[in-house]
């Protein structure tokens, strides 16, 4: 039995949600979105929330149960608060500006990365060297994170690169005489 799976997700204040076959929809105060559920699990909504329910009695409805139910609550979650991400950048010379629609990384190679910002995330700078992905799809904010970081990671001698802020970084003994 799935103990996430048991719990509804609640629904707050200004939150609405609607189920269309597999195609679970929530509309809240920072926008729209949507979640195509497997066919091994249900989704209806209540007085309590949005409540998944297994329709099979299978290991794989099982399993997709509480990941179907953490979908459904992301859904709710960033449609309220949102999500962001905070990522550091170590190195002499490193940096990075939001120029327009585009992020402008200056990561120690011979020409500056230009990374289109995709719709529905906003990424700002406060210092040169820590940026904010924000959103509401928790999916596409750890994506375009994950992407960014994904153009010099952090590297384990001098740490330098790009890390998340919570990340901690082994770091190595370098070469001895």
């Amino acid at each position: 039995m799935s103990r996430i799976g048991k719990k509804p997700v609640p629904l707050p204040k200004g939150v609405t949600a609607s189920v269309d076959g597999k195609l679970v929809k929530v509309k809240g105060p920072k926008g729209e979105l949507s979640v195509k559920l497997v066919a091994q699990v249900d989704a209806k909504v209540d007085a309590d929330g949005i409540t998944v329910s297994p329709n099979l009695d299978m290991e794989k409805a099982r399993q997709m149960w509480g990941l179907s139910r953490t979908l459904v609550n992301n859904l709710v979650v960033g449609v309220t608060q949102g999500f962001a991400q905070k990522l550091e950048i170590n190195g002499v010379g490193y940096r990075a500006a939001v120029q327009g629609k585009n992020l402008n990384l200056q990561l120690g190679f011979s020409h500056d990365v230009a990374y289109p910002i995709p719709a529905g995330i906003t990424i700002t700078a406060e210092k040169p060297t820590m940026l904010t992905v924000a959103g509401i799809d928790k999916q596409l904010v750890g994506q375009v994170a994950a992407e960014i970081r994904g153009y010099r990671p952090p590297e384990p001698y001098k740490g330098k690169g790009v890390k998340y802020a919570e990340e901690h970084i082994r770091r190595k003994e370098g070469k001895k005489k």
